[in-house]
């Protein structure tokens, strides 16, 4: 009969009121997380939490309903959202109120990341300037050591003369990143940069 099937709809479906505004749901979205608040208010509607509701039957929760979509859409479908405007910790909090364990992980999780990520700041570089010339081109940056990068070359004219044959030289430039492990402290270069080194600061 269609009052039974209007009766089964309407216990399907669940009208909460959180701060003044309203969301809609599902029991069984709900009653996802067997141990949260919400499945004890819709799904075991007893005495225990005195569940007020308001004048259109929806269930009276006094919080915040910024945080209180994202907290829905988890029990949806088990993904965490968070729009970029919304503070992780805010979220973090309603997660906790409404006893949901997983996601309490995963917000904790997200804000450890967002945490190591900042905390790592703006990568830093050191730049070398070495000189050499055109015969050495290519056996300088064949032993360049891991890390460095090469960034520029630069003819600085021929400043060697061996018979007829003038020998071009090149300034090269190269960098590599600061790693935050140093604390701004440059390590002592390896083997290979030494050699480098060396062959740059003939003049």
């Amino acid at each position: 009969p269609p009052a039974a099937n209007a009766a089964a709809a309407a216990s399907k479906w669940v009208r909460l009121n959180v701060g003044g505004t309203y969301f809609v749901s599902t029991r069984q979205t709900l009653c996802r997380e067997p141990k949260s608040f919400l499945c004890r208010l819709c799904c075991q509607d007893g005495p225990e939490l005195g569940s007020d509701k308001d004048e259109t039957g929806a269930y009276l929760i006094d919080r915040d309903p910024t945080y209180f979509g994202p907290i829905l859409n988890y029990l949806r479908h088990g993904k965490l959202i968070i729009n970029k405007e919304l503070a992780e910790e805010g979220v973090l909090e309603e997660a906790e109120f409404y006893n949901i364990a997983s996601l309490v992980r995963l917000v904790k999780e997200r804000i450890r990341d967002n945490e190591n990520r900042t905390s790592q700041g703006p990568v830093k570089h050191v730049y070398r300037v070495l000189q050499c010339q055109e015969e050495e081109l290519t056996q300088m940056v064949s032993t360049m050591s891991d890390g460095w990068k090469f960034e520029q070359l630069i003819s600085i004219g021929s400043s060697y003369n061996y018979g007829n044959e003038d020998q071009a030289e090149f300034l090269c430039v190269v960098s590599r990143e600061l790693n935050n492990s140093t604390n701004g402290i440059v390590k002592e270069p390896s083997e290979k940069a030494k050699i480098l080194q060396e062959r740059g600061s003939r003049m």
